[in-house]
């Protein structure tokens, strides 16, 4: 359980304060409601852009690195489809820089061309270095269009293409800034050893005085109904072929998203998950083979992928796959098997609020998503999940025709 209050400043900034006084650590994070789909298809990868951006000096701070790191205090952030995320580590006795630190750049960023330049080309190497240079690097960019047709999840995070980046102009940055890093529009959580009180004097310090902004309206296509199954075959020199499914299925708000989740942990989460059992121990058709799901906010995917092993071919590792998937259609699950995973889960959600930091960034997003208590209900709503759910949603998920297959074949 994730204890918190929370209040609004007059600018419309939603903050939330989790107080931990057995550590001395403090944590300042801030979420903004906006990710790579809220991006325009002839200009991606802004999003991500923005957050290196963000760490590229502010009005009254040259240096956000130098300033913080005087202060002991470390930082880092991320980019998802729906989100971007900053957050600060310091000691509680410091927050107060924290609060110096992230409030500069909401209310004050460098517009310097020079950084423009910098963080472009260190966006366009990371492109370069995880995407077209990493072995299956470029799956995504090739899966995503290939599972999505309207929907603005169909390029990756990092933009569907350099050229996007290597275009950017100050007056674009300056638009997606002004449209999205508005204080109405950001989450704050200032987590650890903090109290209410001092934390509404700082809020009202250093945020009090950023004016609210207007949001861009937001205005993504919808996904349809995806009505017959897509495919796609590419090849790269990489050690193995690999074979890659998706199925579309309920965003994080969606009635049966809890139900997917754990019909994904039966299918592909560890060495005794039923694709695992049969294609990887039994078979050894597979090098290795997992499911999960991407956890979308908007409807987003079911996901099987794995490694064939050698003198596999795609098409045999496929049709195994999918003579699995056929039959785990038709099966009513056990409450054995549906408690073991439940468990798997809730330990994960268990092990992963030990760190302060973990607990405020779910809190942010839980928040984001319009009802904060919705961080502490994640256990309660997997173990509502039934049997004769796992059933039915076997059956409306993974049918072939709502399926996307991507053949990765290796040219060594």
């Amino acid at each position: 359980m994730i204890e918190y209050s929370s209040f609004v400043l007059d600018n419309g900034l939603k903050v939330f304060v989790h107080e931990d006084h057995t550590t001395s650590m403090a944590v300042l994070n801030i979420l903004y409601d906006v990710g790579s789909k809220d991006e325009v298809e002839s200009k991606t990868g802004f999003a991500h852009l923005f957050e290196h951006l963000m760490f590229g000096g502010s009005k009254n701070i040259v240096s956000y690195d130098e300033a913080l790191q005087k202060a002991g205090g470390e930082n880092n952030a991320f980019t998802s489809p729906d989100i971007t995320n900053y957050y600060i580590t310091i000691p509680a006795n410091n927050i107060e820089t924290a609060f110096w630190l992230e409030s500069d750049r909401m209310m004050a960023l460098s517009f310097d061309p020079k950084v423009l330049e910098v963080q472009r080309s260190v966006v366009i190497e990371e492109f370069k270095q995880r995407y077209y240079n990493q072995p299956y690097g470029d799956v995504w960019l090739k899966l995503r269009p290939l599972a999505y047709k309207e929907h603005s999840y169909k390029w990756a995070t990092i933009g569907k293409e350099i050229s996007h980046i290597e275009n950017a102009t100050m007056d674009d940055v300056r638009d997606f800034f002004y449209s999205y890093y508005l204080p109405n529009n950001a989450y704050m959580v200032v987590a650890g050893n903090v109290t209410l009180e001092q934390v509404k004097k700082l809020s009202q310090k250093w945020f009090g005085s950023i004016p609210a902004g207007t949001r861009r309206k937001r205005s993504i296509p919808v996904e349809p109904l995806q009505a017959s199954a897509r495919f796609e075959e590419t090849s790269a020199k990489v050690p193995l072929d690999a074979l890659y499914k998706t199925f579309h299925m309920g965003g994080k708000l969606s009635p049966d998203f809890y139900a997917t989740d754990l019909l994904s942990d039966i299918l592909g989460r560890g060495k005794s998950s039923r694709l695992y059992e049969s294609l990887v121990q039994q078979k050894k058709m597979f090098s290795s083979l997992n499911a999960y799901i991407m956890s979308s906010v908007d409807p987003g995917l079911l996901v099987i992928d794995g490694k064939l092993s050698k003198g596999v071919s795609l098409k045999e590792g496929d049709d195994a796959v999918s003579e699995l998937i056929a039959s785990i259609r038709e099966e009513k699950f056990s409450e054995t098997e549906l408690k073991k995973v439940k468990n798997q889960a809730e330990s994960t959600l268990v092990f992963g609020e030990v760190e302060v930091l973990n607990r405020a960034m779910n809190l942010a997003y839980a928040a984001m998503l319009g009802d904060p208590e919705i961080v502490n209900k994640e256990a309660q709503n997997m173990q509502k999940v039934t049997a004769e759910d796992i059933s039915r949603v076997a059956k409306t998920v993974l049918k072939k025709e709502n399926s996307s297959t991507l053949f990765y074949k290796s040219e060594e």
